[in-house]
């Protein structure tokens, strides 16, 4: 498993799970993207891991440069993993919030959250909605499922595997 942080260059045309959520916002609150990062190495994972925090764990520096790298990230993952542990003093997750809408119907998203998550109803909804899926709330179930999604997506051909042009609306069920 390689983790491709988000103050490197972004790895291109490998299977790729995004790990997307809130970042904390005070460095005195670890980041969950830690234990994940953990917890896809136990499980044996073999693509490349999108953190969108720095390699040193800090506080971005640079907004553009972050947002520009999480977007080519986001472009480039197989899946986009959406763990939403929100808690409105610390992690607000409200990017997280724009991000979920964004790459809805790209049909590579996975969700979920704990059940002590602050404010994510709609995204419950959206989810049941458009996937016909209820989050499972556990992180680790979560990762064991994003795996699988990016075994099964990942063809090793593309190199950029769902273009921005070419995602799908999904139907409701």
């Amino acid at each position: 498993m390689t983790i491709n942080y988000s103050d490197q260059k972004v790895i291109k045309n490998k299977k790729s799970i995004f790990l997307a959520g809130p970042t904390p916002r005070n460095e005195n609150v670890k980041s969950w993207r830690i234990a994940a990062c953990q917890k896809l190495n136990e499980l044996g994972f073999d693509g490349v891991v999108y953190v969108p925090e720095y390699s040193s764990w800090k506080t971005k520096a640079d907004y553009n440069d972050q947002v520009m790298w999480e977007r080519d990230a986001l472009t480039n993952a197989t899946v986009i993993m959406f763990w939403v542990p929100r808690d409105l003093s610390d992690m607000p997750a409200f990017t997280t919030n724009v991000e979920f809408g964004y790459w809805l119907h790209s049909s590579k998203i996975i969700y979920d959250r704990p059940d002590d998550a602050k404010k994510i109803k709609y995204l419950d909804w959206l989810y049941k909605e458009d996937y016909n899926k209820l989050p499972i709330n556990n992180l680790d179930e979560l990762l064991k499922e994003a795996i699988t999604l990016a075994n099964n997506l990942y063809d090793g051909t593309n190199n950029e595997l769902l273009p921005l042009s070419e995602r799908k609306i999904l139907k409701s069920k």
